[in-house]
């Protein structure tokens, strides 16, 4: 009951403050949905190497997949790196996302 009081006003108007944990949460969510997508696609670049039976073509497709793969896995910790350096450099927390004047 305290969450629902802090994002709302005294009318019962919902504010943008409560924007705050909602985009939190997405970012949150979001983060652990691509990395769980791109360990799957590695799994399926694996199993479509070793069911590919020796076809050139089908290995080099295998392959493709698991290299896009492990691209985006690395391209999601460079972002989590890059904003960790960001904090560490400037003080400034970007990893946080906060609006002025709320509670």
């Amino acid at each position: 009951m305290d969450t629902l009081n802090t994002l709302t006003t005294k009318d019962g108007v919902v504010t943008l403050c409560a924007l705050e944990p909602l985009f939190e949460n997405f970012i949150k969510i979001s983060v652990y949905l691509f990395g769980l997508a791109a360990f799957i696609v590695f799994i399926g670049g694996g199993i479509k190497y070793l069911t590919s039976g020796g076809d050139p073509k089908g290995t080099q497709q295998a392959q493709q997949t698991i290299t896009m793969s492990l691209a985006g896995l690395f391209l999601l910790a460079a972002a989590w790196l890059i904003l960790n350096l960001i904090k560490e450099f400037t003080g400034v927390n970007v990893t946080i996302f906060e609006l002025p004047n709320c509670p």
